[in-house]
C-alpha cells in the first residue's frame, strides 16, 4: 500500500491543461445543429466530448489531494460553518449573493466538490430588520424557499437533499448536495426558489466561478465486482468511491423475477474492523438493463490509512419454501414452525360467502399468494381477498401481524395449500473490498 508521501508525489505530477475546456466547448460549436430530442442531444453531445477528449489524451481531474487533514464526519459536515470546514482545507469559497425584491438575500457561501457529490453551503438573510415569525408562506424557510437545480458546461446534476435552520428567525443556514460537477465546468449556476403569496414559484439563478482544481481527492476509489447469491438470485456490489465528505457504494440485484426486491439489502461496511455509519439509500430500474441499481451513503471513513475494509450483507429478502400443507383442522393461537419462520392460524371461520382464515406472523413475513388455496374436500379453491394487516399484541411486549384471508367455498377447508413466504433473512456474508489495487 502506497503511503501519503507516494500519493501525494503522483498528485504533483498530473498536468491540467487550462485551455481544454474552451477547446472542448469550440469543438462542439462547430458541429451542424440537428433537430433532436433532448436525450439524443445529450447522447451525441456526450459522445462527440469523449471523441475529442481522446484527441488531447486523457483528462484527470485536477483534485487538491487531501491526506493527513481532519477527516470530519457527514453530521459535522452538515452542521459546521462553511468558514469553519474552510479552515481547515476544505472546499473553495464563493461568496456570491442575489438580492430578491423584498430585502431578502441568498448567499451561496462556498462549495465543496469531490467524486461523489458538490456540496453546497448558503445562506438567507431576510431584508434588514425583518424576523421570520408565524407560518407558510411568510416564516417557514424550508417550505418558503427551495433549491431545484445545478447547470454548468457539461454539468446537470440533480439534487440529491440538503438540511438546515435557523436559530433565531433571521439567518438560515442550509447545506445542499448535488451529483458531482464536471471538472470542465468554469462557471456553475444554482437556481433558487421561492413560494410567492399569491401562490406562483419564482426562480432565482446565482452563478459563480468554480475552480475545479480546488476539489478533494477521494480517499479510495475501487472497482469491487463481487456478488453474494440470495435466495432468488444475487446481490451485486460494483464499486465504493471514499470521499473527504461521505462514502458510496454502488451495485445491483440480478433477481429472478426479475422485479424490484421487496426489502432493500441491508448492508454494513466496515474499516480497520470498525463499523462506519449508515445514512441513507436509494435505488431505481436501469432504463438500459433493466435492473435495479442501488447506491448506499455512508459516512467519511474514519482514517485514510486502510487495512482492511469490508462489506457485510447483513439481511436481504428472503424466500423459504414449504414443503407440507398446513392443517386447518384445529385452529389455535399456538405457533406452526415452517423453517426458520413462525406462523400463527388464529381462525377459521364460516361467512356468507365462504370461510374466513386469520393467518398471524412477524410484521415483515409475506406468505406467496400467487398460488395461495386451499384444500376443501375434493377441490383447491384460491384465495379470494386478503385484508390490510393488522397488529396482534400478545401482551408481552411483542406485537404480531394479522390477516384475514377469504375464500369462496361453501365446504370447511382441511388444508392451507401454501408454496412459501417471503420475509427479511439474516445472511450475514462478507466480502472484501480491494484497497492494494486503489487510484488516488
Amino acid at each position: 500500500m502506497r503511503t501519503i508521501e507516494e500519493r501525494l508525489q503522483e498528485h504533483q505530477q498530473i498536468m491540467t491543461p487550462s485551455e481544454l475546456e474552451g477547446r472542448l466547448r469550440t469543438a462542439l460549436e462547430r458541429v451542424p445543429v440537428k433537430t433532436r430530442t433532448r436525450s439524443r442531444v445529450r447522447t451525441w453531445v456526450a459522445s462527440a466530448a469523449a471523441a475529442f477528449i481522446l484527441t488531447v489524451g486523457i483528462y484527470q481531474y485536477p483534485a487538491f489531494a487531501y491526506y493527513g487533514g481532519k477527516l470530519f464526519s457527514k453530521s459535522e459536515l452538515d452542521t459546521m460553518a462553511f468558514t469553519e470546514l474552510a479552515d481547515h482545507g476544505y472546499g473553495q469559497s464563493v461568496h456570491k449573493s442575489k438580492t430578491l425584491d423584498d430585502g431578502t438575500v441568498i448567499t451561496i457561501n462556498g462549495v465543496i466538490a469531490d467524486d461523489n457529490a458538490l456540496t453546497m453551503y448558503y445562506s438567507i438573510d431576510p431584508a434588514s430588520g425583518s424576523v421570520y415569525t408565524g407560518d407558510f408562506p411568510a416564516g417557514n424557510y424550508s417550505l418558503r424557499y427551495g433549491v431545484d437545480k445545478l447547470e454548468g458546461f457539461l454539468t446537470d446534476s440533480d439534487p440529491l437533499g440538503g438540511s438546515g435552520g435557523s436559530k433565531d428567525g433571521t439567518r438560515f443556514e442550509g447545506v445542499y448536495k448535488f451529483e458531482p460537477a464536471s471538472p470542465f465546468s468554469r462557471t456553475l449556476t444554482v437556481t433558487f426558489s421561492e413560494w410567492l403569496e399569491n401562490g406562483t414559484v419564482a426562480h432565482y439563478p446565482v452563478s459563480f466561478k468554480f475552480e475545479a482544481n480546488q476539489a478533494m481527492k477521494s480517499l479510495l476509489t475501487a472497482d469491487i465486482s463481487q456478488a453474494v447469491p440470495v435466495d432468488q438470485g444475487t446481490v451485486h456490489y460494483d464499486s465504493i468511491t471514499a470521499s473527504p465528505t461521505s462514502t458510496l457504494v454502488k451495485g445491483h440485484y440480478e433477481l429472478e423475477d426479475g422485479e424490484t426486491p421487496r426489502f432493500p439489502a441491508v448492508t454494513k461496511l466496515y474499516v480497520n474492523g470498525i463499523e462506519v455509519n449508515y445514512w441513507s439509500m436509494r435505488s431505481a430500474r436501469s432504463g438500459k438493463t433493466g435492473l435495479t441499481e442501488f447506491e448506499i451513503e455512508y459516512d467519511v471513513l474514519p482514517t485514510d490509512k486502510l487495512q482492511s475494509v469490508e462489506l457485510v450483507l447483513d439481511n436481504f429478502t428472503g424466500y423459504e419454501k414449504t414443503e407440507q400443507p398446513v392443517s386447518l383442522s384445529a385452529p389455535s393461537d399456538r405457533s406452526i414452525l415452517l423453517g426458520e419462520e413462525k406462523l400463527w392460524i388464529r381462525s377459521v371461520t364460516q361467512t356468507g360467502t365462504g370461510y374466513d382464515i386469520v393467518i398471524a406472523g412477524k410484521q415483515f413475513t409475506f406468505l406467496d399468494t400467487e398460488t395461495l388455496a386451499v384444500q376443501a374436500g375434493e377441490s383447491t379453491i384460491p384465495v379470494a381477498s386478503i385484508s390490510q394487516s393488522r397488529p396482534w399484541d400478545l401482551k408481552n411486549g411483542n406485537i404480531l401481524w394479522e390477516r384475514t384471508y377469504s375464500f369462496n367455498t361453501k365446504e370447511a377447508p382441511q388444508l392451507l395449500l401454501l408454496d412459501g413466504y417471503h420475509y427479511i433473512k439474516t445472511y450475514n456474508k462478507t466480502i472484501t473490498v480491494p484497497i492494494d489495487g486503489k487510484k488516488h
